[in-house]
């Protein structure tokens, strides 16, 4: 079958018959969304065409499709090299699904590199890259140069939609095209790429890359120790997304009823029994002694941490929701990396509430940058955001003014928390 002969541009408002020599593609009318939602198919890669699938509230076009649609694309660049970015800090959801598609395209032949820009810091993603021997690695922006770029023909997003990626700008700027986006957030920016899977409504990226696992793009084999690893970190990835399958839906049982065909218990166990450092500890404290709570929110700052020390923020998040009387916590603070000279506030947020959406809030408190992007974004419990420090970035001796820094950022942030929180209050 060859996808790279259907063309156009529909809008999924009512039945649609795609061309009639592929009835393959035929959509079907049954719970299509009446949102208009733009869909190409194999579009020719030259033409600057999409092969795009946007899910929104649960209507999925058919299986069929999707699984076709990305065998197509692989097929398409059978024997080339790929960049698989993952966001600067890859948590197990984003580091389990990038290496189940490293695997699949290695049956097209495709070679992918996996990479980030941040660090490991959360104990449990140092845990599972060490005893699984997930092949990704860290790649400074600063050191990513053009000449090693030059060896990519394809970039590839896994969990992210580049907001919260640094690499994906130097990509850009090579010249490599966006092949593939795979994502469960909700759609960040408009992007250019040839197959893309967003689905807001799946609780873990991890489901999407088992369901194609399961779909026949790749056969896991119990025999091979690197399939059983991948499924074991896919395992961690679903239950780590959906809140140890408390908040999992029908589609995340089954993947993870798939996957327990494979997976290894004990391997798993061993990346769960890993202490909490230190250091996440004293952030954790610092969070409860610095919580402001106002409708059943709490808002805590923690100052300044060490780059390392940055997944201490949603770990601090994770626990503030856990009190009593707080739907929804939010915690962030400056994360200083010393090497790149970089400051960022970074923020987590974590809720309990149904009727809270984090992406829409988290929009709407801290809007967008100059060129236009969202400072941050989230899924159905859980958002993020990252601000640059812009001008005042920098590190200085003087206690004072290290103190004052803070405070400005500290008391701007809860400002525009708080006027979401309690809307009829002034600040």
């Amino acid at each position: 079958m060859d996808a790279t002969s259907i063309r156009g541009l529909f809008e999924m408002t009512q039945p649609i018959d795609l061309d009639d020599e592929h009835p393959e593609f035929r959509l079907d009318s049954e719970g299509v969304n009446t949102q208009t939602i733009p869909v190409t198919l194999g579009t020719p890669v030259v033409g600057g065409g999409v092969a795009v699938l946007e899910h929104h509230r649960g209507d999925l076009p058919s299986e069929d499709i999707r699984v076709a649609a990305l065998k197509a694309t692989l097929e398409r660049h059978r024997g080339e090299r790929q960049i698989v970015l993952l966001q600067d800090f890859p948590d197990p959801d984003a580091l389990s699904g990038a290496w189940a598609y490293q695997l699949i395209a290695k049956q097209y032949n495709i070679n992918c590199d996996l990479v980030y820009a941040g660090a490991l810091s959360h104990q449990e993603n140092i845990a599972l890259v060490k005893l699984t021997g997930l092949p990704t690695k860290k790649i400074a922006s600063a050191n990513l140069k053009e000449k090693d770029l030059a060896n990519y023909q394809g970039c590839v997003l896994i969990d992210n939609q580049g907001t919260t990626c640094q690499l994906l700008e130097p990509v850009r700027q090579a010249g490599i095209p966006i092949v593939v986006i795979i994502d469960h957030h909700s759609l960040q920016e408009d992007l250019n790429a040839e197959f893309v899977d967003i689905r807001p409504s799946t609780r873990a990226t991890a489901t999407i890359l088992t369901q194609y696992l399961q779909a026949g793009l790749l056969k896991l084999d119990s025999s091979i120790s690197e399939h059983v690893k991948c499924a074991t970190a896919l395992m961690h990835g679903l239950r780590s997304d959906t809140n140890r399958l408390m908040q999992a839906q029908e589609e995340d049982f089954l993947a993870a009823g798939y996957l327990s065909r494979f997976y290894d218990a004990q391997l798993l166990n061993a990346v769960l029994q890993v202490y909490r450092s230190k250091r996440v500890m004293e952030v954790i404290q610092r969070s409860l002694t610095n919580r402001v709570v106002q409708n059943n929110f709490s808002i805590a700052g923690v100052g300044y941490l060490r780059y390392e020390d940055r997944d201490a923020i949603p770990q601090a998040a994770d626990f503030l929701v856990t009190e009593e009387n707080v739907h929804t916590a939010v915690v962030y603070g400056i994360v200083r990396d010393e090497d790149d000279e970089v400051e960022l506030v970074i923020g987590s947020l974590r809720t309990s509430k149904l009727t809270l959406d984090p992406d829409e809030f988290i929009k709407e408190a801290f809007g967008k940058n100059s060129e236009g992007r969202f400072f941050g974004g989230g899924r159905f419990t859980a958002g993020g955001f990252e601000i640059p420090v812009g001008f005042l970035c920098g590190f200085n001796d003087n206690t004072e003014f290290s103190k004052l820094k803070w405070e400005v950022f500290d008391n701007q942030i809860k400002q525009k928390l708080l006027k979401l929180v309690n809307p009829t209050d002034s600040y």
